[in-house]
């Protein structure tokens, strides 16, 4: 643990964290942050050879916080459910929950995106997938974990929103020099992230008169091995003239599922460069 987190409203020493997710791009920076503020860790994901991996990272530089793992398919009700009961029985609870499983259609180096194509021709099946994934299963991982946080009145609850969630994408930035036919950010990205920030207000409402919170939280573009003209392209879309690195949202989400956060609700904490500023 940071010992510099240790006495603030920051300090997660003790408290039972659940996020989903766990090995993605985003999801592995989740749990090194609050593990760094002191959080026990249930942490889920499909790969299961990854957790065990980032598990062992994670004990290496913090042995004294307890990190379990279990198989998690958000599309299965059931298997949201056994991981927060994993949750209970294991911790006698859940603090709070970060839903960071997500399909997201990938722009980088050797990503196949010959299916990003027109608005029109895009396949049924990419877009019933998408929403399975990341607002049903958001839908589902919440009604689970928040079965478990009603009995104790509190907890935060946290879903990953989008610049895209808020603003259309700017198709030109994938267009590619000398490319034809261009690919598009589908539409089925931005519906799902707007759905979120919907559920969100929803269930912050809802838990009214509760110390359940509710929040969203909206990164942007990062960085990850993405080709030259790509990141130039986004680079030059937003305020800071850069992509962002994974681990800028360290503070963030520490943020939100401690007790520094503990005034805000159906919120929606934007990050994003500046980009849904122009």
């Amino acid at each position: 643990m940071n010992p510099s987190y240790k006495g603030t409203p920051f300090d997660l020493t003790g408290r039972t964290v659940l996020i989903s997710g766990a090995t993605g791009l985003l999801g592995r920076e989740f749990a090194l942050a609050t593990a760094s503020a002191g959080a026990n860790l249930v942490l889920g994901d499909l790969e299961g050879d990854r957790l065990a991996l980032l598990k062992n990272e994670i004990i290496s530089s913090c042995p004294d916080l307890q990190v379990l793992t279990q198989t998690l398919d958000v599309t299965r009700a059931d298997s949201c459910q056994s991981i927060a009961q994993l949750c209970e029985n294991r911790f006698g609870g859940i603090d709070a929950v970060v839903h960071s499983a997500a399909i997201d259609p990938k722009f980088e180096q050797g990503s196949d995106t010959t299916r990003f194509s027109k608005f029109t021709e895009f396949p049924l099946e990419l877009w019933q997938t998408s929403f399975d994934v990341n607002l049903t299963g958001a839908f589902q991982l919440a009604q689970a974990t928040c079965r478990i946080m009603e009995k104790f009145g509190k907890g935060s609850v946290v879903f990953l929103g989008s610049n895209y969630g808020l603003v259309g994408p700017d198709q030109r930035i994938y267009k590619k020099a000398g490319q034809e036919a261009q690919t598009y950010k589908p539409a089925v990205y931005s519906v799902c992230k707007a759905g979120l920030l919907g559920l969100t207000k929803f269930l912050a409402a809802y838990y009214m008169d509760t110390a359940i919170r509710v929040n969203l939280l909206t990164p942007s573009g990062v960085w990850n091995k993405h080709d030259t003209e790509f990141a130039g392209n986004y680079s030059a879309r937003t305020i800071l003239g850069r992509m962002s690195a994974k681990e800028e949202y360290h503070g963030a989400i520490i943020f939100l599922v401690s007790d520094a956060s503990s005034y805000m609700t159906g919120a929606n904490l934007v990050i994003d460069g500046g980009w849904t500023a122009l």
